[in-house]
Parts: C-alpha cells; structure tokens; sequence
C-alpha cells in the first residue's frame, strides 16, 4: 500500500472495520474532524453552548476561510446553512419569481432542486426548462444557449454531479453561457466539493451550494452557500432573513449586513462548523486534485471489472464520469443487495427511479446500487464489492428469493 494511502486510512477511524464505498452518501470522517467536533461538545457541556462559542471565535473564522480557500473566494462570499438542499432553498429564495419567469435547468439536476422547481411552477407560475442532453450523456451547453435567450428566463440553475450517476457536467462551459447572457447562475456542487477542485471565478456562478458530509468527508448536518460580489452587490438576500443577516434599525425599516452572512440563520451548530472547517483543511492537505484523481481512477476500475460481469449493468453516461458507480443488478431491488452488501462489511446506496425520474426512465431502470470510492480506498476493497456482487447474483434461487422475496399473487 502506498504510504499516502496508509497514513490517511491510519487518520480515518472507520477504516479497520468496514469497506466504506458509500462516499457520495457520507464519507468517513478522519480524525482530526471527529476530534473539533468532539471537542466543541465538550466545551458545550462544561461551560455553555454561547460561551463555548464566545470562546471559539477565533477558530469559528478559521473554518470560514478555509472553506473560502477549498473553493477560491473570500470568507465574506461564503454563508453556512444546515445542507446543500438549505444552501439551494435560500439561493432560490432570492429571487421574486413572477408567472411566467422561466427557470433553466437540466434532465440530472438533483431530486430535491427539481422538486423545488416544480413547487415554484405550482404556487408561483414559474416555468421550468430541461436543456437536452449529447447523445453520449449530460447537458448540451448549446440547448442551454438556446433556453437562456427565451423571455423572462431568471435563473440558470445545474447540479454539476447528479446523485444518480458517475456524471460530471460541464459547468465551466455553460457559467460561460450564463455570463454572455447575463443570466444568473444557480450550481449544486454538493457531490463536487471535495472531488472535483473549485475555482467559482472560472465557473461563473452567482451561487454555489455545497455539503460536508460528502466527499468533503465532514460531518453531517451542515453546509455552505458561496454568494457572488455580484449578486451581493445586486441585494441578493433569502425571502425570510434572520437577524444574523439584518440588523433591524427602525420599526419598519431593517438593513441587510453587507456579506454572505445575509443567507444564514443565527442559530449554529458550532461544532459542525469547525468540523467543515477542518474538513476543508484536511481536503486541501491532501490536495482535491490528488485524492479526487485517485478516487476517479478507483471508480474507472470498479466500472472495468463490474461490466465484466453477468447479470450486471453499468448505468453511468458522459464524457466525463467521477468517482460515482451505479449498477443494476439483474433481478434484484438495489436496496435489498446494498443491505446485503452491508452485512458483509461493505458499505454502499441505492439509486432509485424515484431520485432521477427522468434518467432511470431513459436508462430502462428503477433502482441501481450506488458504489462511490474515495482517497483512502484501496484496490482490494473494490475487488471485495465486485466479488460480493457476484456471489449475490451466483447464489441459490432460495437465497436470492430471501433477500428479494418474488410478489406473492393475490
């Protein structure tokens, strides 16, 4: 084993006992995060939650500016929220949509987004337009060209790594699109961050929203939204802004504060915050480049020996595919195989129609088993999946019936 690899499988607690390839659901932590988190709640219990974060001020604004660094801006662009979802809701939130003004989007975005869209159809009349995709898979940035220029068209919003597949949109080429129209530009980087390296001044985009738990590997419950000069500049603020984003200066007149901070909310899970704080430094430790290169590299092999294999099905399309694996499993419900999986040591997802409606459908399938790789992987953890997954579909019909049980007819 590389000693690189050694030293952060030796930092990542959870490593002795399980093969984790459920990265793209919630890495494991190393321990440094685990330890700020800890240590926080110590503080908490033993003196206060106010004067515990009174007394970690100093390391409150440290995690600002190393998530600031992870993605090339300044601390004052960056806001944290509870999730990626939160850090989307309250970029959306910024807009005064009126019937008829339209949203572009894609076919991948993200379940929770798409849903959002539809929300905003139903209760405000916004329409929604799916760019199509290239033959070989993901958006085509000039059927996004194309939308853009229609009427009323508001936002340009894209997940740049869908949930449901190893897919990697070129989000660099259509902030370009954005910008040329002077279309603000709405990026879900909640897979990205943490695999793929950020420069948000090369991407264009007026918001990013972002989560830890991810391939960021910190801790659940927590995220970051990057708010663009521009759109700061422009007044960008949530619908319903809290009082850590506006102070309040007459009884009917209030001022929002000058930086991202307007996005948050006053009440904080400190110790979530130092541990993205320390996430985001554990992550440009190693280099984003260096590890999101190896974990890719693992992932072009599980694809490799995966499609070797009868009876399974390589789901992911696109001319640029990441550290995210999906497969179909013939004649098995991915959710039933991935509690399988687990009770061999092996940790994984289901990707289910109902989380990319409109891709499972394209792809002929309703569920897929999600294997996302990271770092600190080794070969032969991918070669136990791989070996697992066949035993599965080798074994008895009674045992594939137990963990599959055939419909029972009426």
């Amino acid at each position: 084993m590389d000693e690189p690899v050694a030293q952060w499988r030796a930092d990542t607690p959870g490593c002795a006992n399980r093969v984790h390839l459920n990265n793209a659901g919630a890495a494991l932590m190393p321990r440094p995060v685990v330890d700020a988190v800890a240590g926080h709640l110590e503080r908490e219990a033993l003196c206060g939650g106010y004067e515990a974060a009174e007394a970690a001020a100093g390391a409150i604004r440290t995690a600002y500016e190393d998530i600031a660094r992870l993605i090339g801006a300044r601390p004052g662009n960056v806001a944290v929220v509870g999730s990626a979802t939160a850090a989307f809701s309250q970029a959306l939130a910024s807009f005064d949509f009126q019937p008829g003004d339209v949203i572009v989007t894609t076919r991948n975005d993200y379940i929770s987004n798409q849903l959002m869209y539809l929300s905003l159809a139903e209760r405000r009349g916004v329409r929604v337009r799916r760019a199509r995709d290239v033959q070989e898979g993901g958006v085509d940035p000039e059927s996004v060209r194309e939308l853009v220029k229609q009427p009323h068209c508001r936002l340009l919003a894209v997940t740049w790594v869908p949930t449901n597949s190893g897919l990697v949109q070129p989000v660099e080429a259509v902030g370009e699109i954005a910008e040329a129209a002077g279309v603000p530009y709405l990026i879900d980087a909640c897979q990205a961050v943490g695999q793929i390296p950020i420069d948000v001044a090369k991407l264009r985009c007026d918001f990013l929203a972002a989560t830890a738990r991810k391939f960021l590997r910190g801790p659940r419950g927590i995220g970051f939204l990057y708010v663009s000069d521009g759109a700061l500049h422009r007044g960008a603020s949530p619908l319903l802004v809290d009082m850590r984003g506006a102070r309040w200066v007459q009884a009917d007149q209030f001022e929002l504060l000058g930086d991202a901070r307007r996005f948050e909310n006053w009440e904080s899970a400190y110790a979530l915050v130092l541990g993205m704080g320390e996430a985001a430094r554990y992550a440009s430790l190693v280099g984003v480049e260096r590890g999101g290169q190896r974990a890719r590299e693992l992932a072009a092999l599980s694809r490799e020996k995966l499609c070797a294999v009868p009876g399974l099905r390589v789901l992911d399309r696109g001319p640029q595919l990441c550290a995210i694996v999906t497969v179909e499993i013939d004649g098995l419900d991915a959710l039933d195989v991935v509690r399988e999986l687990r009770k061999r040591g092996i940790n994984t997802s289901a990707s289910l129609r109902g989380y990319a409606v409109i891709d499972m459908d394209e792809k002929k399938a309703s569920s897929a088993v999600r294997i996302s790789p990271h770092y600190y992987n080794t070969y032969e953890e991918i070669d136990a999946v791989v070996l697992a997954l066949e035993e599965i579909l080798k074994a008895p019909r009674s045992f594939r019936d137990k963990i599959n049980p055939p419909l029972q007819k009426a």
